[in-house]
């Protein structure tokens, strides 16, 4: 049993234990509280695709599990302060050199964790990159520096292949009236598509490496120079909505910005009939 002089002395120790201990306790609660007041106000933007509800979905599971852990450890550490540093200075741990219940524990839960995290994103991927469904439009996505077009079609569906070397005003992108499916083919400085209608967006770079990202859509995804990246995704809402550049790809980086736009299928057609074709022929 402790003696006034020993109580006296372990005094200081226990005073500071509970003050680190506040201290952390604090801080994490004010986090907590951060978060939800961020949550609220500036959290993601308004969802407009199928496939973005996954991703939050996917998002909203690995934050959950991240913040229970931090909480656990966060409450775990404050007790352990506030509960042993009245022992005094003096006092020293006891030995402990092994618990394999406690290892197995640690080692497995963790595992089994990050497996299902694994699982769940690799799925998710496999869905936004798989081949497009029956119906679906296809564009193709040029990004430069330091701005985007967009590659349609025309009536006969087919692309015209682009060679960046014939890039001029007279041949956007390289695309020449003589060459096969090009004819009927535009180019456009915005996005254009149809709501409910799946697309398939084949994002390409002219130059270096650049970033489709559309924040409404969660879809981001790298154009890679000599690389065709496929995404596939569902818009669900007509509006408009900004494309960025997420990877810093020169000077002008920060005006690399562009316009989507979902509209109904009959205003598409219209936009799309109104816009010029490589070889002048509808």
């Amino acid at each position: 049993m402790a003696t006034d002089v020993e109580r006296a002395e372990q005094r200081p120790e226990t005073l500071r234990g509970a003050t680190v201990a506040a201290l952390i306790w604090a801080v994490s609660l004010a986090a907590i509280a951060g978060t939800w007041v961020a949550a609220r106000r500036w959290w993601f933007p308004e969802l407009a695709s199928q496939q973005g509800a996954l991703v939050d979905r996917l998002f909203t599971t690995i934050f959950v599990i991240i913040a229970i852990v931090f909480v656990l450890v966060q409450a775990t550490l404050g007790w352990v302060l506030w509960r042993y540093a009245s022992r005094g200075a003096g006092h020293r741990a006891a030995p402990w050199h092994e618990n394999p219940r406690l290892e197995l524990a640690w080692t497995v839960i963790p595992a089994v964790i990050l497996i299902t995290l694994t699982v769940l994103g690799g799925s998710l991927w496999l869905r936004v990159h798989s081949a497009a469904p029956a119906g679906a439009m296809t564009v193709e996505v040029i990004a430069e520096q330091f701005g985007w077009r967009f590659h349609y079609p025309g009536p006969d569906g087919v692309l015209g292949s682009i060679d960046f070397r014939g890039d001029s005003r007279n041949a956007p992108l390289g695309l020449r009236a003589d060459l096969a499916g090009a004819a009927d083919d535009v180019v456009s400085r915005e996005l254009y598509l149809v709501v409910d209608r799946p697309v398939r967006l084949l994002i390409r770079s002219k130059d270096v490496i650049h970033s489709f990202y559309v924040p409404h859509f969660r879809i981001k995804q790298d154009a890679v120079p000599g690389r065709t990246s496929p995404v596939v995704f569902t818009p669900t809402r007509t509006g408009t909505f900004p494309i960025v550049c997420a990877e810093l790809c020169g000077v002008g980086h920060y005006v690399m910005a562009g316009t989507l736009k979902v509209v109904t299928a009959d205003e598409f057609e219209a936009w799309l009939a109104s816009q010029p074709t490589i070889g002048g022929v509808r």
